[in-house]
């Protein structure tokens, strides 16, 4: 860690630790970086505002296109796990899309360890956009949400749903707290009332732009790294929350972890640079950035699958069907694994209708046969939906 630099970080100051190192045990005793409480007022360039004011245009584009919809919810599934494989592998852990899509909760078995995480995240993510959104973020909820993250995993430590109670460090899995790149605050009074203050800046936010308030937050979440395990995945969902919260979007669609692992080193060295050098002006323009890029391609995903799930319908319509084999037809877009037993549940259907539904739509073409749960279920795919969704 830059001691030096961050010594006289106009942003932060240092404070001693003392404690176990997360990787040797043995005590050791050094500084650790304490940010700042985020301010209420900051200066931008001209070329920032801009960016600022692209990714709001960008978000409210994809709004308006998931109210094109009569159902947006549908696409809630399968954009929770696009965004929860990318911010996985962000932090280490990788599934292929195709294995995380097709993933079923009930099918325990056939579930590695890399897809029960990420199915994790996506259970983590509905239980934050359950919550109303007058209801004031509080550490005990911020408590639950990594709780549910972590539960079952390699993640689930100790303290696991509370604030952290050891020191953690962030550089390269492995290394210690001599090597790391950056040590947040140790745990105790100083790490909870600078979780307190962030709590409090959200609910109380300076005037500005919600894309704004959601990149400061953003930096002052990972800074403080509160969790012993899961900051920088709920990090990166409460950043969606803070949108939806902010009214920019009205449907957790948007997807933005995949710009920010293709771009790993620069968003790590970004946040480093803030706590170093306390440029506001430079991360801002590199996190919004990353925002309108990601609402642009939101937005074109779900234009695709809006016309695609017209297609599947007028194509059941065309062979002279109706009724569950259409409705299924257009439902597909949010879910494009489906059994018998996911028909018959979701339609209010015996299993013979259910049977005959997915037999319509695989004689279409639509569906095709995807192999077999350790249930003994039979899976069909939706392979057109899977390549958009996947693309």
């Amino acid at each position: 860690m830059d001691v030096d630099r961050l010594a006289s970080s106009p942003v932060g100051r240092l404070v001693p630790i003392l404690g176990p190192d997360p990787v040797s045990h043995e005590i050791v005793e050094g500084r650790a970086f304490l940010p700042d409480p985020l301010p209420r007022d900051i200066t931008l360039s001209t070329p920032t505002w801009n960016r600022v004011n692209a990714a709001s245009a960008a978000l409210a584009r994809l709004d308006g296109a998931a109210r094109l919809m009569p159902k947006p919810e549908l696409l809630r599934r399968p954009a929770l796990r696009r965004e929860a494989q990318s911010t996985s592998a962000l932090e280490g852990t990788f599934a292929p899309f195709a294995d995380v899509l097709a993933a079923d909760r009930d099918d325990e078995p056939n579930i590695s360890a890399e897809v029960r995480e990420i199915l994790n995240f996506e259970s983590m993510a509905e239980l934050a956009f359950s919550w109303p959104e007058e209801r004031p973020m509080t550490i005990s909820m911020l408590g639950e949400l990594q709780r549910t993250l972590v539960r079952g995993t390699a993640g689930e430590l100790s303290d696991a749903g509370g604030l952290r109670d050891r020191i953690v460090v962030i550089g390269a899995r492995g290394r210690g707290f001599d090597e790391a790149r950056f040590v947040p605050p140790p745990p105790g009074d100083q790490l909870r009332s600078g979780v307190e203050a962030l709590l409090t800046w959200i609910e109380e936010p300076p005037d500005l732009p919600s894309v704004v308030q959601a990149s400061m937050a953003h930096y002052q979440f990972e800074t403080l790294h509160p969790y012993s395990d899961g900051n920088g995945r709920l990090g990166r969902l409460l950043v969606i929350v803070h949108l939806l919260r902010g009214a920019l979007i009205r449907e957790p669609l948007l997807v933005v972890s995949p710009w920010f692992e293709q771009r790993r080193s620069a968003y790590q060295e970004a946040l480093l640079n803030l706590s170093l050098g306390g440029d506001w002006d430079a991360w801002i323009s590199f996190f919004t950035e990353g925002v309108a890029s990601s609402a642009a391609e939101s937005q074109r995903k779900v234009e695709r699958l809006v016309g695609l799930q017209s297609d599947l319908r007028s194509e059941v319509q065309r062979a002279g069907k109706r009724g569950i084999a259409e409705r299924l037809a257009g439902d597909l877009i949010g879910n494009p694994y489906v059994t018998s037993q996911d028909v018959a549940r979701q339609y209010g259907v015996s299993g013979q209708g259910a049977h005959n539904a997915l037999k319509t739509l695989t004689d279409l073409g639509i569906l095709e046969f995807g192999g077999t749960r350790s249930t003994g279920a039979h899976i069909y795919v939706a392979r057109r939906v899977v390549d958009v969704v996947s693309s």
